[in-house]
């Protein structure tokens, strides 16, 4: 089993910046792919980022250049660097960790850029 506890969410200008994190809780988060995905009104939920247990980094192309994906598997977190925001970043983020068919989800944090 996997905790995940996201902060950093909040209300920031079109162009500002934003970081989220995520703490996990649980054995092994080593060897978790750890990802951030994101869901807006009406929309599917999609992904954003996601960090391969070797730190392999894969993004969304809509935030290809604007957005870090990091991990600190010492203190089980994982980070996620938004610079040059937009409208269309506004949604709810999840943390999301995977391993052999296991996955898990945090409780989300808003996002929303707006003037």
């Amino acid at each position: 089993q996997v905790q995940l506890v996201e902060s950093g969410g909040g209300l920031v200008q079109p162009g500002g910046s934003l970081r989220l994190s995520c703490a996990a809780s649980g054995s092994r988060f080593s060897i978790y792919t750890m990802g951030w995905y994101r869901q807006a009104p009406g929309k599917q939920r999609e992904l954003v980022a996601d960090i391969s247990a070797g730190g392999s980094t894969n993004y969304a192309d809509s935030v290809q250049g604007r957005f870090t994906i990091s991990r600190d598997n010492a203190k089980n977190t994982v980070s996620l660097q938004m610079n040059s925001l937009k409208p269309e970043d506004t949604a709810v983020y999840y943390c999301n960790a995977y391993w052999a068919a296991r996955r898990y989800w945090g409780q989300g944090t808003q996002v929303t850029v707006s003037s």
